[in-house]
């Protein structure tokens, strides 16, 4: 493991209340040598209208799972994003991270057959295309962290990794010798998350301002206008509940976990281990026991505080389990907002959510989830976002 003497993520100091996202004040620049890491599952709409949104999670998860493995724990930030993620890193950390994300690329396409695409930009060339990030820290419970973006600098880079000079100068390739990312945590054993209330939405919101204040007062107003329709923080309408976690045994989602240490020494021993540790898992959840550190309803209450279900990265995603009611509102409530030129948005309705589990230390109650809908989640929702980005550029040029 590298050693990272830079702690600029580490001391940031935390926020505990969501809406806090849109306080300027809370977030910094980052430092001047570090990178943006874009990883995404190229083709990942045509994968999931295959059915295979499981696999475009694991993938979008294992991304973040094997940066955080190679590198100092929670020193990194991220966000997931359903098909891919969004990290930062020293550039002191540039080539464990190549290669480590090289390495992955090829696990997701000889375990899984998918493509993933992952470029590493420096903040500098983010800088000098007029963009920037800042980052602020978003404390889920004690101890588990996940990063706020906003700048524009992360959708740019966005676009220059897919260029075609970005092609050839940010994305990395496969390494050629067999190293195996560390996948270690990573899992995803819980049964699909039935809605309690009617309905998972899935919603992604790009702020259209000019300026990158201008943006974050509209994602407050975004933010508000969904409060008030809850008529409280909506955190009451999370995804995970006690009315809709479920374990049984064996786990549907352990054969993805199993592809994960395909590449792995003593895989073997690996697939033995993943078994007998979910047939302790599903005994001490169906008893409320405890055991070896693992205690069901401690685990459990802390499985529901660090449930990752919102995140802004240049854009604010959320998924919220609603009534009809709420989520025809809130879509009304976005549709305003389009209307007066605010937003672009991107819903998608679904019966259930997916969870994917990444544990660091069960003892410690270091463990962060995230979180998307089923049926492709916010990878559907991206559809609807960009057909409504490229309207809006038509009606720009058209008018000038």
């Amino acid at each position: 493991m590298p050693e990272i003497s830079d702690d600029f993520f580490k001391n940031l100091s935390a926020f505990t209340e969501f809406s806090s996202v849109t306080d300027l004040s809370l977030y910094r620049l980052l430092p001047d040598d570090w990178l943006i890491v874009l990883a995404d599952i190229t083709s990942s709409t045509k994968a999931i209208e295959e059915g295979r949104y499981k696999d475009v999670n694991m993938m979008g998860a294992a991304c973040i799972t094997a940066v955080i493995r190679a590198l100092p724990y929670n020193k990194i930030p991220y966000v997931f994003g359903g098909d891919g993620a969004t990290l930062a890193i020293p550039g002191s950390a540039r080539d464990i991270v190549a290669r480590t994300l090289g390495a992955t690329r090829r696990l997701a396409k000889t375990q899984f057959n998918l493509d993933l695409r992952v470029g590493l930009v420096p903040i500098s060339d983010v800088r000098d295309a007029g963009a920037d990030v800042l980052v602020a820290k978003f404390q889920l419970s004690r101890g588990n962290y996940i990063a706020m973006l906003t700048g524009g600098g992360v959708q740019l880079v966005d676009t220059m990794i897919k260029s075609a000079e970005g092609r050839k100068k940010y994305q990395i390739p496969v390494p050629e010798d067999d190293v195996a990312p560390d996948m270690e945590g990573l899992s995803c054993r819980w049964e699909p998350l039935k809605s309690c209330r009617g309905t998972m939405l899935s919603m992604l919101v790009y702020a259209t301002g000019k300026t990158n204040s201008e943006n974050i007062a509209i994602y407050r107003e975004v933010i508000d206008g969904v409060a008030r329709i809850f008529k409280s923080d909506p955190t009451v309408a999370s995804p995970v509940s006690t009315g809709n976690m479920i374990f049984k045994w064996p786990p549907p989602g352990i054969q993805n976990e199993i592809k994960l240490f395909a590449d792995s020494s003593n895989r073997r021993r690996k697939w033995f281990r993943m078994y007998f540790t979910s047939l302790v898992q599903f005994i001490l959840e169906k008893f409320d026991l405890s055991a070896g550190g693992y205690d069901a309803p401690v685990y459990r209450a802390e499985l529901r505080a660090n449930s990752d279900f919102r995140r802004f990265d240049d854009m604010l995603r959320m998924i919220l389990d609603c009534s009809t009611g709420n989520a025809k509102a809130i879509e009304a409530h976005f549709q305003d907002l389009r209307a007066r030129d605010k937003i672009a948005y991107g819903l998608h309705y679904s019966n259930q959510a997916l969870m994917t589990c990444l544990v660091f230390s069960l003892e410690q109650g270091e463990h962060v989830h995230f979180v998307d809908g089923s049926d492709g989640g916010f990878t559907m929702a991206a559809v609807q976002l960009k057909a409504q980005l490229q309207a809006a550029s038509k009606k720009a040029g058209a008018e000038n």
